[in-house]
């Protein structure tokens, strides 16, 4: 069991937080479906807590068909107006218009560099940088890399990817280990 483990402070006592930090958060992830899933659950986040996003994350599932990039992008208007009536996800019409945009470069830059994965990792020289914090308090929020990232990112179109949603990005899909050096889970990742 995991209770009495040491872990990063940033979970509190949140059995959904727990459970993300615990099983997802840091873990290296190359799968394109699963990215796309992350790029549009940070720029959902954007102004809201990661609890509020983890807690709708089956609706946003439900709602954004498994997070098909190709099904996303093919969304027309009678899916944004579906979308906005959908108590279960986060109604903001920019970020709907935002997600339903970055599927359609998402697809570009699969078509460019075979996978979107092989795009957002040589930004980091296809392996996780990894950190030696000793308390959240020394999280940056920003890096050099998701500076570069979202500036990539906005000059071909995407939405919703400014610096700090990037870094959340590459936290949570294992780009960099952030777990504090305490924490049960960094030599783990």
């Amino acid at each position: 069991m995991t209770e009495n483990l040491k872990r990063c402070k940033w979970p509190t006592e949140d059995p959904l937080l727990i459970q993300y930090h615990d099983l997802e958060w840091g873990v290296p992830v190359h799968d394109d479906r699963k990215l796309f899933e992350f790029l549009v659950l940070e720029g959902m986040q954007a102004g809201l807590s990661w609890s509020t996003i983890l807690k709708k994350r089956e609706n946003f599932r439900r709602a954004f068909e498994g997070f098909d990039p190709v099904r996303v992008s093919e969304y027309s208007a009678k899916d944004v107006v579906r979308l906005m009536g959908d108590a279960g996800i986060i109604r903001n019409r920019l970020k709907i218009m935002g997600a339903i945009n970055n599927a359609q470069r998402f697809l570009a830059l699969q078509s460019e560099f075979g996978s979107f994965a092989a795009y957002i990792w040589r930004f980091v020289g296809d392996k996780p940088i990894r950190h030696h914090f000793r308390n959240i308090a020394q999280l940056p929020v920003t890096s050099r890399e998701s500076d570069a990232i979202s500036k990539n990112l906005r000059v071909r179109g995407f939405k919703f990817v400014g610096s700090t949603i990037i870094y959340a990005h590459m936290q949570a899909t294992g780009m960099v280990n952030d777990h504090t050096i305490d924490c049960y889970r960094y030599n783990q990742v």
